[in-house]
């Protein structure tokens, strides 16, 4: 497979200064995004520094770093990477220096044009030291920036030959610069506390740092933050939006509301706590079943159960204990790691559901071997009946913009029907979330959805997913 990301972007201009210890808090309230690598990139007068390694914040991080890395400008990065990914020097951010200056950049999602434009890049005399197409945004960057007079200018002139998904965050010596892809598949949010501008992939990173969420950034949007200059006569933080690339659509990932967001973030005005019970209000009313406990699988399964709970009437429990020192089963690196982690990840309390007919709710069956696992666990802890009802529909295709949803072949619902999973996995029942309740758990969100890894229909045009397609 190729590389694919869901990441976490964080960035900060501050005048008071220590912008790296406030990143690395924003970092922390992200590392649900991804945990194999994180950085964090600096300027301090005009001078880029940066720290950057595999692990987590807490690991990568202590205060020595994050004192010598101070700086008035700081741009951070969480990184999931799938297969063949886990190079330290695929880590974020990139730096890079070049005859305009340096450059710092940290993105989240997937260009589908990655092998396209890196040949035509390398065809023109480019020398790529990494795998990550974070490194074609820097060069398409830097490449513009030549013939440009300014950084927002050439991010401008980058994006239209960028095709896929990237909330990016580009710092330069003098500015911060915040940008979507003109779909929106990613979120980012723009906050403020005092005379300091904040950026981050949710809001829950804002409220770690307790600034005020503002807005989000919009799909094609450049949010340009200029510090003061007193060289230059400028006495105040100029913020400046540029529009060039909007083209009116939006077309979030819905896959953020069922699972990668944090549960007390809010995207595009929409909570997701609320987005999850929604979720698991609809499949009460969709799959009814007699039980005597409802319980959700850890996290982001036990909004949905409370839904589920409050539609059903049924009692809603705690039927699972987490070990909180084990990541997330679905963005480890490879399948190895995944099956090892599902083992030690969850213990089922035997005193809540022995003896008792149990409805489970998970946000997804992807390829089927977790499920069958945690199923297992329960009927081991004396569960009579285990009656499982999934958050969202079933996947029956690949993602191209940033999400770790295989190719058809690893997808279990590609080749079986809903009651053949449900005998594979051991379930009593089994049940998803119809497509048509799935476009109704975000009723405050003010965007549009891409629910192409549940339809097989995507924004973009087929033309221009061709090359990703081939490399799925």
């Amino acid at each position: 497979m190729s590389i694919h990301e869901e990441c976490g972007v964080f960035g900060v201009w501050d005048p008071k200064g220590d912008c790296a210890k406030t990143t690395y808090y924003g970092l922390y309230a992200l590392q649900h995004r991804g945990q194999e690598a994180c950085g964090i990139a600096t300027t301090n007068d005009r001078e880029l520094s940066y720290y950057k390694d595999v692990g987590l914040v807490g690991d990568v991080f202590d205060e020595k770093k994050l004192k010598e890395l101070g700086g008035t400008m700081a741009v951070g990065h969480v990184r999931y990477a799938t297969t063949g990914a886990g190079q330290r020097e695929n880590a974020q951010p990139l730096t890079l220096k070049y005859v305009k200056g340096t450059l710092a950049v940290v993105h989240n999602g997937n260009l589908v044009n990655t092998q396209q434009l890196r040949r035509e890049y390398e065809y023109n005399g480019a020398i790529f030291q990494t795998t990550s197409d974070t490194e074609i945004i820097s060069y398409a960057i830097a490449r513009e920036r030549l013939t440009c007079p300014s950084v927002e200018e050439a991010v401008c002139r980058a994006i239209p030959h960028l095709k896929g998904a990237f909330s990016l965050i580009v710092m330069s010596p003098r500015k911060l610069i915040a940008a979507r892809d003109p779909w929106g598949f990613r979120p980012l949010c723009m906050g403020r506390k005092g005379d300091a501008v904040y950026f981050a992939s949710e809001s829950c990173a804002l409220d770690g740092v307790e600034a005020e969420y503002i807005r989000e950034v919009e799909p094609g949007e450049i949010v340009v933050v200029e510090p003061p200059d007193a060289k230059n006569g400028q006495k105040e933080c100029t913020i400046r939006s540029i529009r060039t690339n909007c083209q009116g659509k939006s077309h979030l990932c819905i896959f953020e509301y069922i699972y990668f967001a944090r549960p007390d973030s809010v995207i595009c005005g929409q909570s997701v706590h609320e987005a999850r019970k929604n979720a698991g209000r609809f499949l009460a009313k969709e799959s009814p079943v007699e039980a005597d406990l409802v319980i959700g699988v850890p996290d982001s399964g036990l909004d949905a159960a409370m839904g589920y709970a409050e539609a059903s009437g049924i009692p809603y429990g705690e039927g699972f204990v987490k070990n909180r020192y084990i990541g997330r089963t679905f963005i480890t690196p490879n399948q190895q790691s995944r099956e090892q982690a599902v083992r030690i990840k969850l213990g089922a309390l035997r005193c809540q559901v022995e003896g008792k007919r149990v409805v489970m709710i998970d946000d997804s069956i992807v390829r089927g071997t977790t499920c069958k696992a945690i199923i297992n666990l329960l009927r081991q802890a004396g569960a009579t009946e285990v009656h499982m009802r999934v958050s969202s529909p079933e996947f029956i295709a690949p993602c191209y913009f940033g999400t770790d949803i295989p190719d058809k072949e690893k997808l279990i619902a590609c080749h079986h029907t809903v009651e053949e999973i449900r005998e594979m996995t051991g379930a009593d029942s089994l049940a998803f979330l119809s497509l048509e309740s799935l476009h109704k758990i975000a009723p405050d969100a003010d965007c549009g959805f891409c629910d192409g890894c549940f339809t097989e229909r995507y924004p973009i045009p087929d033309e221009e997913i061709g090359c990703a397609a081939g490399c799925k």
